[in-house]
């Protein structure tokens, strides 16, 4: 054996022997389900927003059940970074995407060999699984060399007959299966690395991304699958002897665009079509919590709910959220400024549920900022194993909070759409942009919006509000607090370059 090689041996026997010792004793370990719902506003829920036009009888019973955090965040306004943050702990700034999210066809963004929550569950012991929207890229394989493409008769270049590089298996799962994102060619199921059946029909005139779908594809199918898909994992692993701990990640297509309800629950909400398919979202929720019901294993298990961003509003879904609002009186953000891509609150802070029973109080509610990004370091520390210092980077441990205790963070970065940044420290955001507005044309707030919250328009470098005095984020601050905006800034900065905003860790866990 090379002393090289041997090296590297010892490395890893240096990292896994405590991760091997803890494995040993699997029943104590809990089970954790993450369900991630797509563009889904902190105004849908009813145990949010005591005005929703939209009924979430299982969510509602979930934060009875739980914990329901008020200021919880995802790491991006938009869809892949938030999913970068998610899985690796890492702000997605950190990422080769910069902003924006990944095209159809589009290359992997979580580094080959970076350490990410599946990866280190699973060296825990666990089974890994994620059902669901991937849309953190792969490498297609091409038929005639080229990049992976669409043609202008819809139809593509891959080779659909090869195994695809880089997805979900190659990053710590187990097992996938799902859709890449609903919108997206190629339009047919995935499992692991191959497509179910060929997609070799060019897709229907409806479809806004043009390129190859399987012959009688339906998008209303979708959501239901990955129902049924789930359920069946949770059973399945149920009847696993000896019992083997299972972590599922279910990112789910709904509520996002197409909006496509089943007929069983059109007309069940009174905020047209996008609230029958948050109520079909929240069903779905239901079915996996009964699951897990049916098959003793509420007990054992943490389950958390959250989406990946704030609500849609271009027209493509339809009716956006502001449109929705003025339609329909339902107002998808609550009374938070800004929507999906912004980098106002309403863009990035979301519904965060968690249930652990015996461990979470039920019926309760924190106010501590937390963010997506923060899991990989709380399973961590909840199962007592060390993370390397180059991994999570930006991942806090949080399970104080779930024990209703204070959590220290020196700071939390949100990301737009655009990739520009914003910083928050206890109550203050700053905004480090000439506006949180993140896509003026798609998002822009609409006139009599702004004017019936009485915004005033400002024409300061950077915008910085104090949430506690001002949720809405009508004031911009920055002006009289000049000094306070330029510390953060340059917390901001130091973040930035020094590839980590928590300090580094311990060798092993206390």
């Amino acid at each position: 054996m090379s002393l090289r090689v041997s090296a590297t041996v010892a490395l890893a026997a240096a990292f896994i022997s405590p991760i091997a010792a803890l494995s040993q004793d699997k029943k104590n370990l809990p089970n954790i389900v993450i369900i991630l719902a797509d563009d889904l506003g902190y105004g849908d829920l009813g145990c949010y927003n005591k005005d929703s036009k939209i009924p979430t009888p299982n969510l509602d019973r979930l934060a009875q059940q739980g914990m329901r955090f008020t200021d919880a965040h995802s790491p991006s306004a938009v869809c892949s970074p938030t999913r970068y943050g998610l899985l690796t702990g890492r702000y997605p700034f950190r990422s080769p995407l910069k902003k924006g999210v990944v095209s159809p066809w589009g290359s992997p963004i979580i580094e080959p060999g970076r350490l990410t929550m599946p990866e280190l569950l699973r060296r825990l012991g666990y089974r890994t699984a994620c059902i669901g929207k991937w849309h953190l890229g792969w490498n297609w394989a091409t038929k005639d060399g080229k990049a992976a493409a669409s043609g202008k008769d819809s139809l593509s270049n891959v080779d659909f007959k090869k195994a695809i590089a880089n997805g979900p298996t190659t990053r710590g799962f187990d097992y996938y299966f799902g859709t890449d994102v609903p919108n997206f060619p190629p339009y047919c199921f995935i499992e692991n690395d191959r497509t179910i059946g060929i997609p070799s029909a060019p897709s229907r005139p409806e479809f806004n991304r043009p390129g190859p779908m399987l012959p009688g594809w339906q998008w209303v199918d979708v959501l239901p699958e990955l129902s049924r898909r789930s359920v069946k994992y949770i059973e399945e692993s149920a009847k696993r002897l000896p019992r083997v701990p299972f972590f599922l990640y279910v990112p789910l297509t709904s509520p996002h665009y197409p909006v496509v309800p089943a007929k069983e629950f059109q007309g069940k909400s009174k905020a047209g079509d996008y609230g029958d398919f948050v109520t079909q979202t929240d069903a779905v929720v239901g079915e996996i919590l009964r699951a897990l019901d049916q098959n003793g294993l509420t007990e054992d298990t943490i389950v958390i709910f959250t989406s990946d961003n704030g609500p849609e509003v271009v027209g493509e879904v339809g009716i956006g959220a502001y449109e929705r609002l003025r339609r329909f009186g339902h107002a998808s953000m609550g009374i938070l400024r800004g929507v999906k891509r912004d980098l106002w609150e309403g863009g990035h802070r979301v519904p965060f549920l968690v249930r652990w029973p015996g461990k979470v109080q039920a019926n309760s509610t924190s106010d501590q900022t937390i963010a997506h990004s923060d899991l990989m370091a709380t399973f961590a520390a909840i199962l007592k194993t060390p993370l390397p210092n180059d991994a999570a980077e930006d991942s806090v441990d949080i399970s104080a909070a779930f024990r209703g205790e204070k959590v220290k963070r020196e700071g939390l970065v949100h990301a737009g759409a655009s990739g520009k940044l914003a910083i928050r420290q206890g109550d203050w955001v700053l905004i480090a942009a000439a506006s949180g507005q993140e896509n003026i044309k798609a998002s822009g707030e609409p006139g009599w919006f702004r004017k019936d919250r009485d915004y005033a328009d400002h024409q300061q470098p950077y915008e910085l509000f104090n949430l506690r005095e001002d949720p809405t984020q009508k004031a911009n601050r920055y002006a009289e607090e000049m000094e306070r905006g330029k510390a953060m800034l340059a917390v901001l900065e130091r973040f930035q370059s020094d590839g980590r905003s928590v300090p580094r860790r311990q060798e092993k866990m206390p």
